[in-house]
């Protein structure tokens, strides 16, 4: 931004700052960014200078307009399968009793702003922020095959982000996660005042939760756990005894990401046969028999979600065992459609390993693989 910061200074009758500012090289653009916490450092002693300089930087900066959510349901309530998740900033009240409401303001807000960023790439939804918590779904307005495993991520990914925040003390949060049916939609209130509410067990069990987590720590249901495999450490907790539930209910502590590299072997403890895809199957030991011989091949398997292309493309590793081999695996984001390489939310490595590129027609790439037989070669 183009801005004399000596002419602004002097504008608001605070001239005599214009030194500090040169001296700690501020120009127009890092004014931008400067905080209650950056004027102090630059001497800014007086509480009333340092108001009358925030809010005349809040005036520079572009209004950016907030995105629509494009109307991808009626606006009646439905009733339907969500993944919900509270979160809840660990000692706000100590935090409350030690700042000033302008400085908390700021703190709060920028943790808002921090989980809101960490949940937008996981499809979350944030539906409320409840003073230092947040509510958000998983599954809504759009649902999603795996919306309990990206609810995990996000968790993870918030408790990370929000430990790296650059606020004048340490932040922590904890959270809980619960899948299940509850009604959604707008239900509360009317006009400017109505709100996407949720009704059912579900959002009360993951406040319980939450409540029951660890400071940098999240817990799930027991819903939640079957739906995510074992893509995840997880230690058992036991069941729990949680106000408003009659009887108790088991929880677990996501403890990492586990060392399990197949999204489709982490959701299937046991093997299952094949069954009616003995067509496939010979074709595709025939391109791998016509790849050992020095023919390029590459194999497109497509199809719709479910339909059984990983399966396929385990059974063909399962047939080739023997042969020596080298396996290339890029797991590949299934909600980004205009990018078929995009690089997946759980791995950004190219690991060793052997796969037939499997596509989802609802996606550029749904969890694709690269493959590389004799030679490199590469599929979208």
């Amino acid at each position: 931004m183009s801005i004399d910061v000596a002419d602004w200074l002097s504008g608001l009758g605070l001239g005599q700052y214009a030194p500090a500012f040169t001296a700690n090289d501020i120009d127009g653009e890092v004014l931008l960014e400067l905080t209650a916490d950056d004027l102090t450092g630059l001497g800014i002693v007086s509480i009333g200078h340092r108001r009358k300089l925030l809010a005349a930087i809040a005036a520079l900066r572009p209004q950016v307009p907030q995105p629509e959510l494009a109307p991808t349901h009626s606006g009646a309530a439905e009733r339907r399968q969500l993944t919900v998740m509270f979160c809840d900033l660990v000692g706000s009240t100590p935090l409350s009793a030690r700042y000033d409401p302008e400085d908390l303001r700021e703190i709060v807000g920028a943790y808002h702003r921090c989980v809101a960023d960490a949940v937008a790439p996981f499809a979350g939804f944030v539906a409320k922020y409840m003073g230092d918590g947040v509510l958000i779904y998983f599954g809504y307005p759009e649902a999603h095959e795996d919306d309990a495993e990206l609810a995990v991520r996000a968790g993870l990914a918030i408790i990370g982000a929000v430990g790296r925040l650059a606020t004048p003390e340490q932040l922590n949060v904890r959270l809980g996660i619960a899948s299940g049916l509850v009604v959604v939609g707008d239900l509360i209130g009317a006009g400017a005042a109505q709100e996407r509410g949720v009704v059912g067990e579900t959002p009360n069990l993951a406040a319980r939760l939450q409540a029951l987590a660890g400071s940098g720590t999240l817990v799930i249901a027991d819903s939640t756990r079957r739906q995510i495999g074992a893509l995840f450490e997880i230690e058992d907790l036991g069941r729990q005894s949680l106000a408003g539930f009659t009887e108790p209910q088991r929880a677990w502590r996501i403890v990492g990401e586990s060392g399990v590299l197949s999204r489709f072997e982490a959701l299937r403890s046991e093997a299952t046969p094949l069954l009616g895809r003995d067509e496939e199957l010979d074709l595709l030991l025939r391109c791998w028999q016509q790849a050992k011989a020095g023919e390029g091949r590459v194999v497109l398997v497509s199809g719709e979600p479910g339909i059984g292309k990983s399966r396929l493309s385990a059974a063909l590793s399962q047939r080739i065992q023997a042969d020596p081999h080298i396996r290339l695996r890029y797991f590949c984001s299934p909600h980004h459609q205009h990018s078929a390489l995009y690089r997946s939310l759980r791995s950004s490595n190219a690991l060793p390993d052997l796969r037939v590129t499997t596509r989802s027609k609802r996606s550029s790439a749904n969890y694709g693989h690269y493959s590389r037989v004799a030679r490199e070669t590469e599929t979208k």
